[in-house]
């Protein structure tokens, strides 16, 4: 059965380091008729139920752990009876949102994800956050980059937990590895591709 990808934009917050932002994140569920995934969990239980219908979510895949991703997750999960995912690295970013409750299941650099006739591939991709993993599908010519990547450039730093070299590293050495017409779809903001940041990060920090 061939693989469909959904996705719907919603609104809210991001807070951190004692300061708050109004945002837009986008939602992705990726899957067939019968199963999928859904990246992320923000702001919004309503929207991503709408997304997965009657499907079975067999797990929500949480690239990263700021709360704007998160905040809904348990309540998410608990609608979708789907298990949390999350790279470890994340604990502590986690539980800036979620204290001492726990997610799931661990996510670790190179862990496969099979669904919809497709594989995901889980890259860890540290920088915006300790825990920051994207999920690449070489068969959708896509990968789902949650705020490593974005049209313009790397995700934000400067904050608590990030780093600008260590993203950057990541996004050399993992995802401009990938073929230059693979599809990013982002946390944030339009798609792009790997090929364009490329072109745009040459002569700037490539």
């Amino acid at each position: 059965m061939a693989a469909r990808l959904d996705h719907a934009v919603t609104a809210g917050t991001f807070s951190l380091d004692g300061e708050t932002h109004e945002v837009e994140n986008n939602v992705w569920v990726l899957g067939d008729e019968d199963q999928c995934v859904v990246f992320d969990a923000p702001h919004d239980v309503a929207t991503v139920e709408r997304l997965v219908g009657d499907r079975e979510c067999v797990g929500i895949l949480l690239t990263h752990a700021h709360d704007d991703h998160v905040r809904m997750a348990p309540e998410l999960a608990e609608r979708l009876e789907a298990p949390l995912l999350l790279n470890p690295a994340d604990g502590e970013v986690w539980a800036l949102t979620h204290g001492e409750l726990p997610w799931d299941g661990d996510v670790a650099d190179g862990d496969t994800f099979a669904l919809g006739g497709i594989d995901l591939e889980a890259l860890h991709t540290p920088g915006h956050s300790p825990g920051s993993t994207c999920y690449y599908s070489e068969a959708l010519g896509a990968v789902f980059v949650g705020d490593t990547l974005f049209e313009g450039g790397p995700g934000a730093t400067g904050r608590s937990f990030s780093s600008r070299e260590t993203i950057e590293e990541s996004i050399r050495e993992r995802l401009f590895a990938l073929p230059p017409e693979t599809v990013v779809h982002t946390g944030h903001g339009p798609d792009t591709t790997i090929g364009a940041e490329q072109e745009r990060a040459r002569g700037d920090w490539l």
